[in-house]
């Protein structure tokens, strides 16, 4: 394979406007192919499995998103560590801490594969899911699980090349393993009729080609951050200050995953028509999310690079102006999305019931995705300046412990399907609140700190 052309990008120069979205754009579209996978999967089941296949793919989704959560939190502390020694232009401590992130990796995909696999019958009955689902749901999972390796190293390789700015290739490699997958699921499930057993092995194989893509340019690179197997090893301090800013957001993640394995938990009490309108709704919320991910990324990478060279002006500003864009993003997404919620719901299955359901969850909840762009953008900000055990701690209050109240009280005064919906809202509330009032009160002056101090 040619060594691909050199797409890194210095973010600390430029129009911030600019930079933000055209390194926010291709984050969006491999966002986008990054979902289908799973959303890809509940179509093809939805429609020609059943409506119990849709429910138990989508009940599936707080398990993974539990140990992927795990996983997501320690790379993203890895991230910010490479975008700061890129920003600083500091080339040895960028190749260790690239090797370090590799070889963390290695040992993720052996640890979380072990508690996928040993975890799932646990989780399912956490979630109290119901007879007629819970045996479909199991094999997905262990199917997955047992593949969990290809999304794991394509997710550490795409972030090593977002730190420095590319977010490019990793789009190429998802679209091509997005298109795969696609392909795979109709001939697995449709033609050889592998039923939700084919969906899982079609996601697996996609997953691990992506990975194998990402791996074989990090290792064909002539830049510092290529990943060189000879070299693979722990620095014992880059490892601290990964697992310093990274092991926050990912007891952050993973606990706000487990959390919403109890929401499920709340939803599997209903008929599995509400659940399958509930699976439906929640990959349409992922898709209409995604704008929001990439911006959220795109502020970490930006202002860790600027507060890497010592612009804390600049980075500062740089969350306001994602803030701006993302807003009138998500009131363009959010107007079609009420508009044509029957017919969206409609792709995943064609039951009267289930698109009842969906609908309702969509038109209800959607409106609220406003707040979300303000608790995105922010931690995101956060994220970059290192500042990762405020955003747990905001997050953990907000998505876990006052969501679960707000359920807990909520079902035990009898309330039925709206409110317990709303479950998700009234953490998105909290947390945009409290984050804003710490990011502009205590984050500028504590970064300030920090800068004076050195990295």
């Amino acid at each position: 394979m040619a060594v691909m052309q050199k797409k890194d990008t210095d973010m600390t120069e430029g129009g911030i406007a600019r930079l933000l979205i055209t390194f926010a754009l291709p984050l969006m579209i491999g966002n986008i192919f990054q979902q289908l996978y799973n959303t890809v999967d509940s179509i093809i089941v939805g429609n020609y499995v059943s409506r119990q296949a849709l429910a138990a793919v989508g009940c599936t989704g707080p398990i993974i998103n539990t140990l992927i959560g795990i996983f997501v939190g320690l790379a993203s502390g890895a991230g910010v560590v490479i975008s700061q020694y890129y920003g600083a232009k500091d080339r040895e401590k960028l190749r260790s801490a690239v090797q370090t992130t590799i070889a963390l990796t290695m040992c993720m995909c052996v640890v979380l594969t072990a508690m996928g696999v040993l975890m799932t019958p646990f989780m399912l009955r956490l979630m109290a899911t119901p007879d007629d689902v819970v045996g479909a749901a199991s094999t997905y999972l262990r199917i997955y699980f047992w593949g969990i390796s290809g999304m794991l190293l394509y997710n550490i390789g795409a972030g090593i090349l977002r730190a420095v700015g590319d977010s490019t290739h990793p789009l190429y490699f998802l679209i091509f393993s997005a298109t795969t997958n696609t392909i795979l699921d109709l001939l697995f499930v449709k033609v050889f009729a592998w039923g939700i057993a084919g969906a899982a092995i079609a996601t697996v194989v996609s997953q691990l080609l992506s990975a194998l893509l990402v791996m074989r340019m990090l290792i064909a690179s002539r830049e510092d951050y290529r990943i060189d197997p000879r070299a693979i090893r722990f620095d014992p301090l880059i490892l601290k200050r990964i697992c310093s800013i990274g092991i926050p957001s990912s007891l952050q993640m993973g606990i706000t995953a487990v959390s919403n394995v109890f929401v499920q938990s709340y939803i599997n009490r209903f008929e599995s028509a509400c659940m399958a309108g509930w699976a439906a709704y929640n990959k349409l919320d992922a898709f209409a999310m995604l704008p929001l991910m990439g911006f959220s990324m795109a502020v970490t990478t930006f202002v860790g690079q600027n507060y890497g060279a010592g612009k804390l002006d600049r980075a500062r500003r740089g969350p306001l102006i994602a803030l701006g864009i993302g807003t009138v993003i998500m009131i363009v997404i959010l107007t079609p999305m009420m508009v044509f919620a029957p017919t969206l719901v409609r792709l995943f299955n064609q039951e009267p019931e289930v698109v009842a359901f969906g609908t309702l969850f969509l038109r209800l909840i959607s409106p609220f995705y406003l707040l979300c762009t303000i608790n995105q953008i922010y931690s995101g900000a956060l994220r970059g300046v290192g500042d990762t055990k405020a955003t747990m701690i905001i997050m953990l209050f907000s998505f876990v412990f006052f969501r679960q109240l707000y359920l807990f009280t909520a079902y035990r005064l009898g309330g039925g399907i709206v409110p317990i919906s709303l479950g998700y809202p009234s953490g998105w509330i909290v947390c945009s609140v409290i984050i804003l009032v710490y990011y502009y009160r205590f984050a500028h002056k504590r970064a300030i700190r920090r800068a004076e101090q050195g990295l």
